[in-house]
């Protein structure tokens, strides 16, 4: 098998280091797993190969590809023996002076011409580079946990890596059966810098008392289409993992406040309270299973109160269709009656400051988030003012879960869990754009391989318009006077134009 690195080296014999071999390997490469503590080689080396194992019984593999494997596979005893390595990719510790005081003393024993890469998530390539003789030999190839499965690598030039290095890495990660994505030398790269908008905006808004932890986890499901809320996803990755990333990226951009982390996970933290993997997180875990807390029942209703819909309201037309459906008695009027249920779909803007402009009673009115067309979504999300009555809640409720489809009944905010976290997004997407950390298609290609989101950032922008965004940022900002919330020149431009032009050009 032609390969573009006969021999590779694999510092770190954790689970990327073990991944990373196991790719190698199966590439054609005769790869060289070193560990500075030789247990480690020996259980990755064990758990390599049962791995092969597993595919060849299920008949993935022939028994000739298994025996190949595992032949290219070769503990080393010592850091000399990667001296002939073509290739050494590094996969210790996250910690800079560790890093390059390993690359400074690999550099004395591998070939002038051998490619020196490091795996980091979020630091520097450059700043690892900067104590070595040979840095244009060296390049940041950042690969997703697990390795065999995530099928994006990032492939990061520092400011002085030969254009060469990156073109062959690029090869080589297609050889490994990954797709391979080019980003420069800035905090997070791509996937870890598009993914700050994910958990950090939804840890704000439950910081916030909007919802629970497993609220906000549904309703991003259900809105969207993740696979994995939030806090599943910060409790399968582990906060010993996610929050140093998060306090690592908004330091490095100067405390940029998009990037602004959350006291709920430092505190978590230092807790231990990291996640599945102790058995206890956002969630608390038996035998593997998340105990997740049942929904809030729907509220039987004997009278169901008339309602009017905002003027205002986001996709009036589709709501009103839908209290329709929904066999609800909609009123017409300018302004609602005194026993009616006024119902307001705001974009950014919270659901007391909609009634008070709009001159509505409080205590009769209830939002509905129609950021997303609602049939394209498995669950309507309600928000209550401070002043909401019980029974106009219940109603609301009782409402719009007649079909059978979920409702969660949130506490009044700026902008509904979607909206913050959608916008925040493709906000954050835009700004990558605009700093040309890389192509608007490698953006989309490693966000959806690399952080499993139903599409990409950008389509997601397309799906929901320049218009709807835009505002619903704008709203944001003014609520909160938070220039977390300030729109990315980007997508301010594009949104002028459309966001169709958003996979054409950076």
């Amino acid at each position: 098998m032609s390969t573009t690195y006969s021999i590779v080296g694999v510092v770190g014999a954790g689970a990327m280091g073990r991944g990373i071999a196991q790719i190698a390997a199966q590439a054609g490469s005769t790869v060289r797993l070193f560990d500075m503590q030789p247990e480690a080689i020996r259980k990755a080396h064990e758990a390599i190969s049962a791995q092969w194992d597993k595919l060849a019984e299920k008949g993935r593999i022939s028994p000739e590809q298994l025996a190949a494997y595992k032949s290219r596979l070769q503990p080393a005893n010592a850091l000399k023996d990667l001296a002939d390595c073509d290739l050494v990719v590094e996969a210790i510790v996250e910690r800079l002076d560790i890093k390059k005081s390993f690359f400074t003393e690999l550099e004395g024993i591998v070939s002038d011409t051998a490619v020196l890469a490091t795996n980091t998530s979020s630091l520097s390539v450059t700043a690892i580079a900067a104590p070595l003789k040979r840095p244009q030999r060296f390049a940041g190839y950042h690969f997703f946990n697990p390795v065999p499965l995530m099928k994006v690598v990032e492939v990061i030039p520092g400011l002085k890596t030969d254009p060469k290095v990156c073109e062959d890495l690029t090869a080589y990660a297609k050889q490994m059966g990954h797709t391979p994505v080019t980003a420069q030398d800035t905090p997070g790269f791509i996937v870890n810098h598009a993914g700050r908008g994910y958990g950090t905006e939804a840890l704000r808004v439950v910081g916030e008392g909007v919802a629970d932890f497993a609220t906000i986890d549904r309703i991003l499901r259900d809105q969207v289409g993740f696979k994995l809320g939030p806090f599943e996803l910060m409790d399968l990755t582990a906060l010993d993992v996610s929050h140093p990333v998060m306090e690592s990226i908004y330091h490095q951009y100067y405390e940029e406040p998009r990037y602004r982390p959350s006291v709920i996970t430092a505190q978590r933290l230092a807790g231990g309270v990291y996640g599945k993997k102790v058995g206890d997180g956002f969630y608390a875990y038996v035998n593997g299973v998340a105990q997740v807390p049942a929904e809030q029942a729907v509220p039987q209703v004997q009278e169901m109160p008339p309602v009017w819909v905002s003027s205002r309201a986001a996709r009036r037309a589709d709501l009103l269709q839908l209290l329709k459906d929904l066999d609800a008695k909609i009123e017409t009027g300018a302004s609602p009656s005194p026993q009616a249920l006024s119902i307001v779909a705001p974009l950014g803007f919270d659901v007391t400051t909609v009634a008070v402009v709009e001159r509505l009673d409080p205590a009769r009115t209830v939002g509905i988030d129609m950021l997303f067309e609602d049939r394209g979504t498995r669950r309507r999300v309600l928000a209550t003012n401070p002043a909401t009555r019980q029974d106009m809640r219940d109603a609301a409720h009782a409402l719009f879960a007649r079909d059978g489809k979920p409702v969660s009944v949130i506490r009044d905010s700026g902008g509904f869990v979607t909206q913050r976290v959608v916008a925040t997004i493709v906000n954050i997407a835009s700004d990558i754009c605009q700093q040309q950390i890389c192509s608007p298609q490698d953006l989309e290609t490693a966000v959806t391989l690399g952080l499993g989101y139903p599409m990409g950032p950008l389509a997601m922008g397309d799906k929901l318009g320049p218009d709807n965004v835009l505002e619903t940022l704008f709203n944001l900002q003014t609520v909160y006077g938070d220039p977390r919330y300030r729109p990315s020149a980007w997508l301010r431009r594009r949104g002028a134009i459309g966001l169709s032009l958003m996979h054409q050009e950076a």
